[in-house]
């Protein structure tokens, strides 16, 4: 399990093991290895957000090895199905080929694009970009709203 306090809220947001080890198998460490990504869903106990399952890549996406576009379509029926099982959409995550990631200007367009375009109660969508090196160490993880991108510290 991973953890990271959010700011000075008192919430904590964790990964689990099996997340984590979803962001492990997606990991761009060859060379001819493309761009994965895929969902947040996590149980609400607060204060602790617990991100319980990640979903994607998915044979429908579209992938490059410096880019990513997941199939909206299918993204919509995987939240709609997490949420009958009581788990909720907290945002997005995907891979950089790079060994430590970090958020290109695309990322943090997207991400602001999403919080501002969904119905949603949250005060803003959790961004996971997984880079080459080992995890912990490779993860971007932050929180954005619709105009900024507040990065977790572990």
């Amino acid at each position: 399990m991973i953890s990271f306090d959010i700011g000075v809220s008192g919430q904590t947001l964790t990964f689990t093991d099996d997340v984590v080890a979803h962001f492990e198998r997606n990991r761009q460490v060859r060379f001819w290895q493309r761009e994965a990504g895929g969902l947040l869903f996590a149980k609400l106990s607060l204060p602790v957000i617990e991100v319980c399952r990640a979903t994607g890549p998915r044979r429908t996406d579209r992938r490059t090895r410096f880019s990513y576009w997941p199939d909206e379509s299918a993204e919509r029926r995987e939240i709609e199905e997490m949420f009958s099982r009581d788990m909720y959409f907290v945002g997005c995550w995907h891979t950089h080929p790079e060994d430590v990631a970090s958020p290109s200007h695309i990322d943090l367009r997207n991400i602001s694009d999403c919080v501002r375009q969904s119905k949603h109660a949250l005060n803003g969508f959790v961004m996971a970009i997984v880079g080459r090196a080992a995890l912990p160490g490779s993860l971007f993880v932050s929180v954005c709203d619709a105009s900024q991108v507040y990065p977790l510290l572990r």
